[in-house]
């Protein structure tokens, strides 16, 4: 029997990639994907023939309880940071659909502007991170699974970690600032540097929040895609799916191969802008910015000691030549 693997998200960039990835590894798996509609599984079903649709919101929390409870893994990327309903119907499907024999395993995806709670609770944007901002995947595990409340994200966490059982295992992700051209059959771009292009090419010069000290982490998308494979491979590896570093309640992976400053980001994209005659200097202004002005330092080590994790893709500056060019097409400006 092919493992059944239950995706949401297949429209989108990361859950695309994640797609891409499982469906390149593992032809032969059982792929059921959760689209919105008949026109948005169009693509989808053009890509991926063999997989099966089924079409719904979050909301259908019916639909989302069903196929969890059929599936071996759910790979859950559609809103997940932030959908309370889909959340609760996976955690309910995957309980109903099994057992302390053949637990479920459920491979969510958060992000690390969780980290950012700290910044947003204090209103403290533009400053350099603090020691105590920096969470390692290991050595502060009991730190991250307890984040205060009022962190983004955290509601869904909690859910998520508190579907723990014999019958449920569950590993989140949360991978930084996300960045190069995704391999998926609908939404190929990123949001965070692609908003600072857009941004740079419409108004002439790239924002700063000043004074443009704070710091992300940052990882490949391939590399993203990659970990998906290594996450499904464990939860079907009785070697590693009883491993609780590795599926349970402390199994949380932070993804990071680089980091950045977000006002070097911001002037190397005027630079690069202003090389391909988009602006006509490679001006940077500091200017009242917030969305960039929080830190998210994380450290990655959980996925590279117990999945093998290992990055290969090219370097976020190296990728912003062809993010700028991208993004100028897009606005009819190249």
């Amino acid at each position: 029997m092919a493992p059944k693997i239950f995706l949401t998200g297949a429209t989108g960039y990361i859950g695309g990639d994640a797609l891409y990835s499982i469906a390149k590894a593992h032809p032969d798996y059982e792929l059921t994907l959760l689209v919105r509609n008949e026109e948005r599984g169009k693509p989808v079903a053009a890509a991926y023939p063999k997989a099966r649709l089924v079409y719904g919101t979050l909301d259908d929390v019916d639909v989302i309880e069903k196929e969890a409870a059929a599936a071996d893994i759910v790979v859950h990327t559609a809103d997940s940071a932030d959908n309370v309903p889909s959340a609760t119907a996976i955690a309910k499907g995957l309980t109903a659909g099994h057992t302390s024999e053949k637990p479920g395993y459920w491979i969510h995806l958060c992000g690390t502007g969780i980290l950012t709670w700290y910044d947003a609770d204090n209103k403290r944007y533009g400053q350099a991170p603090l020691p105590d901002q920096k969470y390692h995947d290991i050595d502060d595990i009991d730190r991250i699974v307890s984040l205060p409340d009022t962190a983004i994200h955290r509601n869904v966490d909690k859910i998520v970690l508190g579907a723990n059982s014999p019958a449920v295992k569950t590993l989140i992700v949360g991978p930084p600032t996300i960045y190069g051209q995704g391999r998926g059959p609908l939404n190929t771009r990123s949001i965070q540097v692609p908003m600072l292009i857009e941004y740079t090419l419409q108004h002439g010069y790239a924002p700063i929040q000043a004074p443009g000290l704070t710091e992300w982490d940052n990882v490949h998308i391939h590399d993203l895609g990659d970990f998906f494979v290594l996450a499904v491979d464990a939860a079907l590896d009785p070697s590693k799916n009883s491993n609780p570093e590795i599926f349970g309640p402390k199994a949380y992976f932070f993804l990071e191969s680089g980091m950045h400053r977000w006002a070097d980001v911001s002037r190397a994209i005027a630079l690069e802008a202003a090389r391909q005659k988009l602006i006509p200097e490679p001006i940077a202004k500091e200017i009242d910015f917030p969305h960039f002005g929080t830190n998210s330092k994380s450290v990655a080590a959980r996925a590279r000691k117990y999945l093998g994790w290992t990055p290969k893709s090219p370097s976020l500056p190296e990728t912003l030549p062809e993010a700028v060019a991208f993004e100028a097409k897009k606005l009819g400006k190249a």
